[in-house]
């Protein structure tokens, strides 16, 4: 390995750290619910940090274990594996270092539960999504995408050391959300994805039917999105949150039926990003402005 030439910016692409933002935050989010007030401030910091490398880790894995299909995509061909930045041996090093220690952290400073589901989130994405689901069925995205649900069940594991059905609410909103999330981008990029012989929705059905797919998610997760209300779990905040943004995301994807350009599917894309932020915000926003009336 010549250390000389290796940049700690290449590993960090590694990580792709818009994504692992994107879990860490539902599971601080997990954690900031699972009790009235703060959460005790060392399952905090470490459950976020074990959390966050643990994501990071499953994230080089997948570059280590995508790199030929990588080069083919106009997408990734720019990833440091592809473009010869770094070898096989420097990232699967890069991705145990990150993966022990996000292990070593949970144990010792969290709960063996957290670090246990932590684990099997891990070896769901990294491996059984990547692996094999991803290259074996146009349902990929939606079998593969549990592991991408389960931060803010990791995150309320670390504060209580249980799996609570609000936590699993939580996970089940992601994971309804995952679907037309991805189908947006896959039927943008479809091309690289057929380019790669990878089997997306766009590729083994047509565009025409995943856009259809896309709307019955997004209803779908529009009546998913109302639960935590009836659930008594979140108040009118909450509520009223989750009613216009569902609405904003109907609309998005009612027009991605007849979009009024290809463009428009990446639209739909970074809405769905913007839409899960914003929703799991407003939980928090309830949680707190609705404590005081608890405390009363």
């Amino acid at each position: 390995m010549d250390v000389q030439n290796l940049k700690p910016g290449q590993f960090f692409a590694l990580t792709k750290p818009k994504v692992v933002a994107l879990i860490v935050f539902t599971a601080i989010v997990g954690m900031l619910l699972a009790v009235p007030g703060l959460p005790p401030w060392p399952a905090l910091v470490w459950g976020s940090l074990g959390i966050w490398l643990a994501a990071a880790s499953a994230a080089a894995i997948n570059h280590l274990l995508d790199q030929r299909i990588d080069a083919l995509m106009a997408r990734t061909q720019h990833r440091p594996l592809p473009t010869g930045q770094l070898n096989t041996r420097q990232v699967l090093l890069f991705a145990v270092v990150l993966g022990a220690l996000s292990m070593l952290i949970l144990v010792a400073f969290v709960n063996v539960l957290t670090a246990v589901l932590t684990f099997f989130s891990l070896i769901g994405y990294a491996v059984i999504y990547t692996v094999y689901l991803k290259r074996a069925t146009p349902q990929n995205i939606v079998i593969g995408g549990a592991a991408g649900a389960a931060p803010p069940v990791l995150g309320w594991a670390a504060v209580t050391n249980e799996v609570h059905a609000y936590a699993l609410l939580l996970f089940l909103i992601i994971f309804i959300w995952t679907p037309p999330h991805f189908w947006a981008l896959a039927i943008y990029r479809r091309e690289d994805y057929a380019r790669a012989a990878v089997p997306m929705l766009p590729i083994t059905h047509g565009v025409e039917y995943t856009r259809a797919h896309v709307l019955y998610y997004t209803i779908l997760l529009f009546l998913i999105t109302l639960m935590p209300w009836f659930a008594g779990m979140s108040g009118l905040i909450y509520l009223g949150g989750a009613i216009v943004l569902g609405l904003g995301f109907l609309y998005y994807a009612i027009r991605l039926l007849k979009p009024p350009s290809e463009l428009f599917a990446m639209e739909v894309f970074r809405y769905s990003i913007i839409y899960l932020m914003v929703l799991f915000a407003f939980l928090l926003v309830d949680h707190y402005l609705a404590l005081p009336r608890q405390l009363a």
